[in-house]
């Protein structure tokens, strides 16, 4: 064979080895066909529809037996209105948890380790484009993603603690409440939310308790503790922090720049239209000395609106309602500018925050990495200036991006999946999510180790602080809002020593503060109840809530544990707040498709 036909037939053949190796693109037949995972499908809210396209072959739900305990002839994954199939691909995972196929040798189960970022694929992933020569140091930018489904970042759950080898707790607060939107979403539509997508935390805080404000200075810790409705042997106790609350009229004048994700992904009747009536919810509920700027991106990024008085509604809706989605998406350029127009209103005397609305389906932009733009973020903090990150839609939704902007900007992560939604975050909750009344919040629970045998915080996971760092006040913790509470509940094992459990901390800074001042609580016998009955309805719920997202989320510490007994639980402290008759509503259904996945009640 002549040498230059054998040269062309070994660079053909390399580069079919090459494409063979990636996922999607080799010529052998599937041993895998007729198996599939399945990812949220673009809805509107109120509507589940049906992915049209060709007619396919029925297929088989597949859940990971292995990791449920339950036999995969008895434990089918529950169908989900609405969704579409994919073809199945080693490695692939749904809803944060890997799949494993029976289609010839199982496929193990990979570990879930602490920080992973976890995805549910909504498409097969495409072949990547050909190679460009490019000049040496620069850098090709990626075209606008294909969808790969939602991504969430998956944490291991807290672990029992010895107190006798660890005796405190330290972790930041956290007000954020977009996991209970997201996971409430999930449910309403007929599926489990991944394992990543519950921040037991997240759901707590999600509900409002009546805890006493402070009289003087900005927040008090409220405690108490009962017997555990799932274990003899062990207790609960809730840390609970509240907020001063400043009215309407009181707050600090604020400057409001929306920085509105345009992209073609945005083009759903969840995603901008829904972001558009959220925006008029919020304008309609500033005060005459407030102003508001718009900018948006997408292939590029736009000045729709320079700084304009909230009283000039018509002239603002007028630029909300011209928004229109198409294009590509470069958040990181319309990130700085829409900072560059805060910046300048930054001053002690103002709010001045950065309000994003997206799915977070993005390409960061030309020139811009992730950390660079969020390492960015966090220089505008230093000059004044919060960050709301404020999420829609579903099938793409990157939770794990906005998690971290609201974390790097000082600020609130929020989820909106309806009108109401968006009336409670920006009409109801309006003033606690622009004015920061305290920032660099720290907890630290000191346990006496004569009184509390082993302790797990449940939650918080993500907001962990090393304890040596408590009174580190250069280290970043969370903010709480006007009228804010927070919420956490501990697990314990008491040794049957009557005596206090132990001594609460909380440290914080003023919102333009340097210097972070500290509180002591100490959490008294007498805060224990004999019983849960004995137990305020308040207390009651919150523990309904935490047992309920720390089953869903697959804990191992909840294994065994009863959704009934939470419902239960919750049935009798909702006290006619809709909010919580919703949630026992929530719970039912997860009952449901939990029996239907582990043919079970619990996990």
């Amino acid at each position: 064979m002549p040498t230059s036909k054998l040269n062309r037939l070994t660079r053909w053949g390399s580069a079919a080895l090459a494409l063979g190796l990636v996922p999607g693109c080799s010529s052998t037949p599937s041993r895998l066909s007729g198996e599939s995972t399945e990812s949220l499908a673009q809805v509107q809210p109120g509507e589940l529809k049906e992915e049209a396209g060709p007619a396919q072959a029925p297929v088989d739900d597949v859940v990971d037996a292995e990791a449920e305990g339950a036999p995969m002839a008895d434990a089918p994954a529950p169908r989900m209105p609405g969704l579409k199939p994919v073809s199945a691909s080693a490695g692939m995972v749904l809803g944060g948890a890997p799949v494993a196929h029976r289609g010839g040798a199982e496929m193990k189960r990979a570990e879930v380790l602490r920080g992973r970022v976890a995805s549910a694929p909504a498409t097969p992933p495409p072949p990547p484009p050909p190679a460009k020569m490019l000049p040496p140091g620069s850098r090709m930018q990626p075209p606008e993603p294909v969808s790969q489904g939602n991504s969430f970042t998956e944490h291991a759950p807290n672990a029992f603690t010895e107190t006798a080898t660890d005796r405190f707790s330290t972790f930041a607060v956290d007000v954020d409440t977009a996991s209970y939107a997201v996971s409430r979403r999930y449910l309403t539509q007929g599926a489990l939310p991944p394992h990543a997508a519950v921040r037991v935390e997240e759901f707590v805080n999600y509900f409002k308790y009546r805890y006493t404000p402070p009289e003087k200075g900005a927040f008090t810790v409220h405690l108490e503790g009962a017997p555990s409705p799932f274990n003899a042997n062990r207790h609960f106790v809730r840390v609970g922090v509240q907020g001063k609350v400043v009215s309407r009229s009181q707050r600090k004048p604020a400057h409001l720049v929306f920085l509105v994700d345009t992209s073609g992904s945005m083009n759903q009747q969840d995603k901008l239209p829904l972001a558009k009536e959220a925006m008029k919810l919020a304008v309609k509920n500033l005060n005459e000395n407030d102003t508001v700027a718009i900018v948006t991106y997408a292939g590029s990024t736009r000045d729709v609106l320079s700084p304009t008085p909230a009283t000039g509604l018509e002239r603002i809706y007028k630029a909300i309602d011209g928004l229109e989605s198409g294009g590509g998406t470069a958040m990181g350029s319309g990130m700085e500018m829409a900072y560059k127009h805060a910046v300048k209103k930054a001053s002690g005397k103002v709010v001045s925050r950065v309000v994003v609305l997206t799915d977070g389906d993005a390409n960061i932009g030309p020139n811009v990495s992730a950390d660079t733009m969020l390492n960015s973020i966090q220089g505008y903090v230093k000059e004044g200036v919060t960050l709301s990150a404020i999420g829609f839609g579903m099938g793409n939704y990157r939770d794990d991006l906005m998690e971290k902007l609201a974390d790097k900007g000082n600020g609130n992560c929020f989820y909106i999946d309806s009108y109401k939604e968006a009336k409670k975050v920006f009409e109801s909750q309006l003033t606690g999510t622009l004015e920061v009344i305290a920032k660099d919040v720290k907890l630290q629970v000191e346990f006496d180790p004569k009184v509390v045998r082993r302790y797990r915080l449940v939650g918080y996971e993500n907001r962990d602080i090393a304890d040596k760092d408590f009174r580190d006040d250069k280290v970043d913790a969370g903010e709480i809002g006007a009228g804010h509470s927070v919420t956490a509940v501990y697990e314990v094992e008491l040794t049957g020593e009557k005596a206090a459990l132990g001594t609460v901390r909380i440290r914080a800074k003023a919102p333009n503060g340097t210097e972070a001042a500290e509180q002591a609580f100490p959490f008294e016998q007498r805060m224990m109840r004999a019983t849960l009955d004995a137990a305020s309805p308040d207390f009651r719920f919150a523990l309904a809530v935490a047992a309920t997202a720390d089953v869903l989320r697959g804990s191992p510490s909840a294994q065994g544990w009863n959704l009934a007994t939470a419902q239960k639980l919750a049935v009798g402290a909702t006290e006619g707040l809709s909010d919580r008759e919703e949630f026992t509503k929530l719970v039912a259904r997860a009952r449901g498709l939990l029996g239907n996945a582990v043919a079970r009640d619990g996990r």
